[in-house]
């Protein structure tokens, strides 16, 4: 089974949005991706809001999940002491609920890799040390 692929806002975002000036890079990610990506809601939340005046891209949002491209992985509940600790610790960043959902969700999936257009995870640590792997743009 291939490593699980954590996205974020930014590729969801640009691949909603036609318009979007990384729309067909993380549409060739997507491609070759062969299982669902793995997200948590304060993503979709951020999703919702960028898209929310691109109508259908918001609908369009949902319908990741229902046809299982997007699964959402991770539970806050359970993971809210480990993700205040990341926000405290880049507070400076500074580090956003979404990112520090998934720099957990890295922690929690090790070998994962988060899918993103943010700089800022060339920053984070995972288990405090561990460089986290990227599906980045190069340039």
């Amino acid at each position: 089974m291939a490593a699980p692929v954590l996205v974020d806002t930014g590729p969801l975002v640009a691949l909603l949005d036609r318009n979007d000036r990384w729309n067909g890079w993380a549409g060739a990610q997507l491609e070759s991706m062969t299982q669902p990506m793995l997200t948590c809601e304060a993503v979709l939340s951020e999703c919702a809001f960028l898209l929310a005046t691109y109508d259908p891209a918001a609908r369009r949002l949902f319908a990741l999940i229902t046809d299982d491209i997007v699964r959402i992985g991770f539970d806050l509940d359970d993971h809210h002491q480990g993700v205040s600790r990341l926000m405290a610790k880049y507070e400076k960043v500074p580090m956003a609920l979404a990112d520090a959902c998934l720099v957990r969700m890295a922690e929690l999936h090790t070998s994962s890799r988060v899918f993103t257009l943010d700089s800022d995870f060339r920053i984070y640590r995972r288990h405090g040390r561990q460089a986290i792997p990227l599906i980045f743009p190069e340039g």
